[in-house]
């Protein structure tokens, strides 16, 4: 019995060294000499060096003034960073998107995009496709006296075409041109 339990456990521990413990300090360590920004969080810092948040997770914003993001099933919280898990064909589902489109309805052109009105799958999606983005320019210029064109050009110049995938513009890092749109002159 000695002659299997022993290699066993002795396999076991040198397995979970390796692999729980030196693996993952290497991969740590490389990335953050090779990718220190990434693997610090992505975050977005402001003119003055405040973090402001990170450019792979939405937050929310509140009010007219900015540009929202897509809804999140768990409030925008990391640690309920999930789907709503619910079927397209479950009442609560089509309950709350109805009171979505209903709250938004009149505050853009046309009707409501999809994006604002569906969650990602994670819940933390921080990008919207142009459209969405576009679709918010009468409300905010209306909240903040700006001009519609000014607020169409800052979206488009934040528009990033991935290689695989459709377009798609940050939420925070078009509130942050937003901010400073509004300063400027």
């Amino acid at each position: 019995m000695n002659t299997i339990l022993r290699p066993a456990v002795t396999l076991l521990a040198a397995l979970t060294l390796i692999t729980g413990v030196a693996y993952p300090l290497a991969v740590t360590a490389v990335a953050k000499v090779a990718f220190p920004a990434q693997a610090g969080g992505s975050l977005v810092l402001d003119g003055s060096g405040q973090v402001q948040g990170s450019a792979l997770i939405a937050q929310a914003f509140d009010g007219d003034r900015w540009f929202q993001p897509r809804p999140s099933a768990g409030a925008f919280a990391t640690v309920a960073s999930s789907a709503s898990n619910l079927a397209p064909t479950n009442p609560a589902l089509a309950k709350r998107v109805d009171a979505d489109a209903a709250r938004l309805a009149g505050q853009g052109d046309g009707p409501v995009p999809l994006a604002l009105l569906t969650t990602s799958a994670s819940g933390l999606d921080p990008d919207l496709p142009p459209e969405a983005a576009l679709w918010q320019v009468k409300r905010i210029a209306a909240a903040r006296g700006l001009d519609p064109a000014r607020l169409s050009d800052l979206i488009q110049s934040q528009v990033h075409a991935p290689l695989i995938g459709p377009p798609t513009v940050n939420v925070l890092a078009l509130n942050q041109g937003l901010e400073q749109l509004q300063s400027a002159p």
